[in-house]
């Protein structure tokens, strides 16, 4: 064969292969091999692909054929309903060319998000790491970690990659997601996948669609008094657009939440942020997905006043339907703002969606969450939710207690437990308005549930509250 033929035949294969890869279909990384996708749910998978390319996406529990063609944006989605819990399955996606996704299961899917707290690894430093870290062979739990990016609009792909739990990958992955999925798989015998997007030191802001922000005067104020870091964004969107944006529209059953140390610059306005990032990321999912969140815990350096405000504002977003707060103030740490145990936080994140999601009521949701108050005479009558079966003190007699009359002076209160209810009282408050509970930046708890779980701080006043921060 002479030189030029053979020239011409590897100019013309190469051609060939730059065409088929331009025409190769793709789909974004959170499709990988070890996935776990939403049992019994209808799931989309997408991805893209030459314009008017015919796709064929099968998965192997029915093998029935779904085929769709790319649009003239050289996208395509289809939706999927998959079987209860089980597998490994494979799912095949064909276009001009084929891709064949291995080892996949169909089981609960879990989004969690937030900062440090959420993003710290058994790697980082917890307790009980050496215990923990060799007993973490779970083939049926599986993990999925989305690299730090930002970007200015919504990204349609992301960094990251599925991964079965292991001694090593977890040691590496979200310390509370991987205690969330263990429990979740130990009680409901089915596999279990977490999604870790989170980034350590950043605000809410950044989470959400920047839109959301703009429109709000009380949302664009707080973003505004976010100072630059150089650990990470603060800019509102930039995290959302990059790690959260290209999940959706994946099938999640719920999301867990761990943020708030970022945003003691404007606590109150907290109590807005938060919920509008819960109902921003339902719209855009386009379903209400349970929200769970881990109410910071307290920590000696934000001030007196500013961590309070926030728990607080914490504690109104659970008016939000489809919700609900895990309090840890008595297993943080005052002096350190990463609590090093994580294992508790996340059996009270798994024991919350347990109760709440998959209908498991023997398991405790939340501890005593005020509800309501009773003025009686120079005493005050206090009615909590999580209470049915009774408060308890642990320690002598109940503390952090304060009270106030029209004057807003708060002056330490007197408190004793009756029944389900709490009676507060002051010799020098003759006609008492409001109490606080817990008002004040580093304190430990001492009021509980009979479940064991601590009430979270609270206020009934509105009054201004002075803070230094």
């Amino acid at each position: 064969m002479k030189k030029s033929q053979i020239i011409l035949q590897v100019f013309l294969a190469l051609s060939l292969s730059i065409v088929n890869a331009a025409w190769a279909v793709t789909v974004p990384a959170i499709f990988n091999d070890h996935m776990v996708l939403q049992q019994n749910a209808e799931v989309t998978i997408w991805g893209s692909g030459k314009s008017g390319e015919e796709v064929t996406v099968t998965g192997s529990w029915d093998n029935k054929p779904v085929k769709t063609k790319a649009s003239n944006l050289a996208k395509w989605s289809v939706k999927l309903k998959t079987p209860a819990a089980g597998g490994p399955y494979t799912v095949t996606i064909k276009g001009y060319n084929t891709i064949v996704i291995n080892d996949v299961l169909t089981g609960e899917v879990w989004l969690a998000s937030g900062q440090s707290n959420m993003e710290w690894s058994a790697a980082a430093g917890i307790d009980k790491a050496e215990q923990e870290i060799p007993k973490a062979n779970y083939p049926e739990i599986r993990f999925f970690s989305v690299a730090h990016q930002t970007a200015d609009g919504p990204q349609l792909d992301l960094k990251g990659e599925w991964v079965v739990s292991t001694p090593e990958t977890m040691k590496h992955f979200s310390a509370i997601g991987y205690f969330f999925g263990r429990e979740l798989h130990h009680e409901l015998n089915v596999p279990v996948g977490v999604i870790n997007s989170s980034w350590g030191g950043t605000p809410g802001e950044v989470w959400v669609n920047p839109e959301v922000i703009a429109g709000d005067p009380v949302l664009t104020k707080a973003a505004a008094q976010q100072k630059e870091v150089e650990y990470g964004p603060i800019q509102p969107g930039k995290a959302y657009h990059a790690m959260i944006a290209p999940l959706i529209p994946y099938r999640i059953a719920g999301a867990l939440w761990y943020q708030g140390e970022s945003n003691t610059s404007a606590p109150e306005a907290y109590a807005t942020l938060l919920p509008a990032l819960i109902n921003n990321w339902r719209s855009e999912w386009g379903y209400d997905f349970p929200f769970y969140f881990v109410q910071i815990a307290p920590y000696k350096d934000y001030g007196p006043y500013a961590g309070a405000l926030l728990r607080d504002s914490q504690r109104k977003s659970l008016n939000t339907p489809g919700t609900g707060m895990v309090v840890v103030s008595d297993i943080g740490n005052n002096d350190d703002i990463h609590p090093r145990n994580k294992l508790d936080v996340g059996k009270r994140l798994a024991n919350l969606a347990l109760n709440k999601t998959y209908g498991k009521t023997e398991r405790p949701a939340s501890g005593p969450l005020f509800r309501d108050m009773k003025v009686e005479g120079r005493k005050v009558r206090l009615f909590f939710d999580y209470a049915e079966n009774g408060l308890v003190s642990k320690g002598k007699a109940l503390t952090n207690f304060e009270i106030a009359g029209e004057d807003q002076n708060f002056v330490k209160a007197d408190a004793r437990i009756e029944g389900n209810t709490v009676v507060v009282q002051a010799k020098s408050v003759k006609n008492p308005v409001a109490v606080r509970y817990e008002w004040s930046n580093a304190v430990n708890p001492n009021l509980y549930n009979k479940a064991g779980l601590p009430a979270s701080s609270f206020r009934t006043d509105n009054w201004p509250v002075k803070q230094q921060l």
